[in-house]
Order: structure tokens, then sequence, then C-alpha cells
């Protein structure tokens, strides 16, 4: 290891207000210390002011235009249904079918995904990108995904238009 190596860590460790020495011990290196040994000639050495970077405090977002509002910035970037057909109607005799949620990043814990049928939350909020409805009434209706986290909803889909066909046996 070279001297200038061995001075320069002397210099990062030692706090700012310590003095170094510099002397020739008896084999006749020159060293560096920061106390001054008893019995041997040590010369202070003077040590130009330490850099210094003050760290900088983030910079917060520009405000938006008065009379507009910013735009909502969403946790994922893909958030939709898909499965359900809207240029025809739906048929399930029974009323149940299953819809898929096309969600890009993946659902990250804890939020969980909600059915919203005609405006109301409909069944158990899961994690799993298949859901479920059951029974659900021949007629039109309106089918969206929510991404909740507890009781807060996190961002929506656009809303589906649907028509649900059940024929009934005699």
């Amino acid at each position: 290891m070279g001297r200038g190596f061995l001075f320069l860590l002397l210099v990062i460790a030692l706090p700012v207000a310590a003095q170094i020495y510099k002397y020739t011990d008896a084999n006749g290196h020159t060293v560096y210390s920061d106390h001054s040994p008893d019995g041997v000639q040590a010369q202070p050495v003077d040590l130009p002011p330490l850099n210094r970077v003050e760290p900088q405090a983030p910079s917060a977002p520009a405000a938006p235009e008065p009379g507009t509002r910013e735009p909502a910035r969403n946790a994922y970037d893909i958030l939709e249904l898909a499965g359900l057909p809207t240029e025809e109607a739906l048929r399930a005799n029974n009323g149940t079918f299953t819809v898929n949620v096309l969600i890009k990043p993946r659902l990250q814990a804890p939020h969980q995904l909600r059915l919203v049928l005609d405006d109301e939350p409909y069944g158990q909020p899961s994690n799993v990108p298949i859901l479920q409805l059951v029974n659900v009434d021949r007629g039109e209706h309106r089918l969206a995904v929510q991404v909740i986290d507890g009781q807060t909803i996190v961002q929506q889909s656009p809303p589906v238009a649907f028509t649900v066909q059940r024929v009934h046996k005699p």
C-alpha cells in the first residue's frame, strides 16, 4: 500500500478538528499520525479545508394552473375487464359467468380486486384476476372492477355495458 493512500485514509478517518503530524521513524520512513510521539521531532501538517456538500431538499412538484386540476396518478397502467361480449348478449342460463381482469403491473399487496355491478359493490374482494358472478338477472348491466385497499378505492376500470340472456326451461 502506498504512503499516499495511508495518508488519505488518515485524513478521511480523523475528525475535522484533529491535527495531523508528520515525522520520520527509526527506519527512515515518513509517518503521519494524529499525535506527536515523544522524543521525535514531528511537524504539524496544514490540511486544506474539507469539501462539504449540503443535501438538497427535494423539489416540490409544480402547482397546477389556477382553475385546472392535476390529473390523478393511477397505481396501475392497465386495469380493465375482459371476457364480456359487448356486441351480443351473454348467454348464461343460470346467470353465472366469469370475467377476467387485465391489470399491469401485477396486483400489489395489500390491494384487492372488487367488482362493481350496476354501480354497486359486488361479491367479496379477491386477489385473483378471474372473478365470478352468480345469479345475475337477465337484461342490461354495467360492470367495472376496482382496486381497493381496505375500504379505500385505489383505482377503478372503465365500466363495460353488457346484456345477460337467460333461457328458462319450462
